[in-house]
């Protein structure tokens, strides 16, 4: 079991590394008070094994003082539990942190009418220096934009290489209407149309014989062609911007037949990737 605890300055980015984390499936909780810990890995996790088998808590200074000052105590009893618990520590410069706080107008958690923020930040340090000084990884971002801090956390949990962008592959009809939520959008009435012949009317794009029908047309196989290069090309470009769901909506006239065959081609075709593959088919549900 993986157990992972995520603090840091406010405005460090412990919001952005939960995130990821998330993404990476971990089951995550922000701000779990550090005297609920003991409790929740003994009555929670240990007896969920499945569903928190891997895990990151968020812990920040609104916590109790006096409940952070035996902090390694409490980690030493986790690890007890054959659980792999590391701690990982967010903090930025000081500089660094009242700009980004002059720009979102967020308001810090310490600060008061009587706790300015520059106070509130040095007030933080201190209260967090009991986990900082447990913390496996410290990370400073104060050079450090989203996305890279993003890469750091996956570099970190082992998750470089691991590909969490999902395909959704959907056919329409034009007649009802472009899907709102696409992001490339194909239109493939310039195709031939097995609407007209009567014995293939009554089918769908996952029928055998439209299926044979549009596979001998060149210029189905060209659109396929064409679209597989896209997405082979710029997917990764999507997923390097840490997107979750790239959608490639594929319309004909009903939402029947050619979009319905390509749709299925092209799953058919990237199933044979590590992404994650999606069909829908909006006409036929």
């Amino acid at each position: 079991m993986k157990l992972l605890i995520v603090s840091g300055l406010s405005g460090s980015g412990k919001s952005i590394a939960l995130d990821t984390l998330e993404d990476c499936g971990y089951y995550c909780i922000d701000n779990l008070p550090v005297s609920l810990l003991e409790n929740f890995v003994s009555y929670i996790i240990l007896l969920e094994k499945q569903t928190y088998a891997k895990t990151a808590i968020g812990i920040d200074a609104r916590n109790q003082t006096e409940n952070l000052l035996n902090f390694a105590d409490r980690l030493d009893f986790i690890r007890a539990q054959d659980i792999d618990c590391d701690v990982m520590y967010l903090q930025a410069e000081e500089a660094v942190l009242l700009k980004r706080y002059s720009e979102t107008r967020r308001k810090h958690p310490l600060t008061t009418h009587n706790i300015p923020l520059t106070e509130a930040i040095k007030l933080e340090v201190d209260i967090l220096r009991p986990v900082a000084q447990c913390a496996n990884r410290i990370i400073d971002t104060s050079k450090t934009h989203c996305h890279q801090l993003r890469e750091l956390i996956k570099n970190h949990i082992g998750e470089k290489n691991q590909h969490h962008l999902s395909l959704q592959f959907q056919s329409f009809g034009f007649k009802h209407g472009v899907p709102l939520d696409a992001d490339f959008v194909f239109d493939a009435r310039c195709l031939p149309n097995p609407y007209w012949l009567s014995e293939l009317r009554s089918l769908t794009g996952k029928d055998l014989p439209v299926i044979e029908f549009l596979e001998n047309k060149q210029y189905v196989q060209d659109l396929f062609s064409d679209i597989v290069n896209l997405v082979e090309r710029w997917s990764p470009r999507f997923e390097a911007e840490n997107r979750s769901y790239l959608t490639i909506a594929i319309g004909c006239t009903g939402g029947q037949h050619r979009s319905v065959y390509l749709v299925e081609a092209l799953a058919k075709h990237f199933q044979k990737s590590d992404l994650s593959i999606i069909i829908r088919h909006r006409e036929l549900q």
